[in-house]
Formats: structure tokens, sequence, C-alpha cells
């Protein structure tokens, strides 16, 4: 909630300054769109990034990739996240289960799914 909360306050930020500063209509003191900088980069610290990733990846329910999705067809939700938790203690597990998926991270530290 709090990220949330951040992030929509970070947008309310970013849409004011992009329209704070042209408040005349002369051409004189207003600058044209290509000549300003570009309103579009925006730098998040890496780990509220992170951190960020991880929730959208959790609110899907399966941050499987679509190649290893059949092999995780007949696997529940909670069967998926007791995988999770068997891998979070592991962290080389943890980053491949973010990278190639969870059964795969669990297969190639713990050997085959054991449900």
């Amino acid at each position: 909630m709090k990220t949330f909360a951040l992030l929509i306050l970070c947008a309310a930020v970013s849409v004011c300054l992009s329209t704070g500063g042209s408040t005349g209509t002369s051409s004189a003191s207003s600058v044209s769109a290509a000549d300003s900088p570009s309103n579009e980069e925006v730098f998040v610290k890496r780990d509220l990034a992170s951190a960020l990733m991880k929730q959208r990846q959790k609110r899907a329910g399966n941050s499987v990739p679509a190649a290893a999705a059949p092999a995780s067809g007949g696997l529940s939700l909670t069967q998926l996240e007791s995988l999770r938790e068997v891998c979070e203690v592991n962290m080389a597990c943890e980053h491949m289960a973010e990278t190639a998926g969870i059964i795969a991270a669990y297969t190639a530290y713990y050997g085959p799914v054991p449900f």
C-alpha cells in the first residue's frame, strides 16, 4: 500500500513538473516541445524498482514464463507458493525463479517437483 501511494505521488509530481512552467502563451517565452528535454525519462532507485517488480509478479499469480507453462498446468497456486517459499531460502534459486520461472529453479536446485 505504501508503494502504491508513493507511485501515485510520483505520478502527480511528474504531471505538475511537465505542465507547471509554461503558463504564458507568447511564442517568445514558451519553448517548443522539440527544444525541451524529454519528460519521458524516469529514474527509480534499484531497490524500489526491484520491490515493485516482485509485487507485480506476485500479483500476477503465476510468474512462470510461457515456455514452462505446460509443466505447471497441474500445479495449484498454493503448490507454486510452497515452491517459492522453499526457493526463497537460497538466493541463487530465488534469482533463477525470477528469471527462468519457479519450476525451472526448483528443479535445478532441489530436484523434481514433489507434487
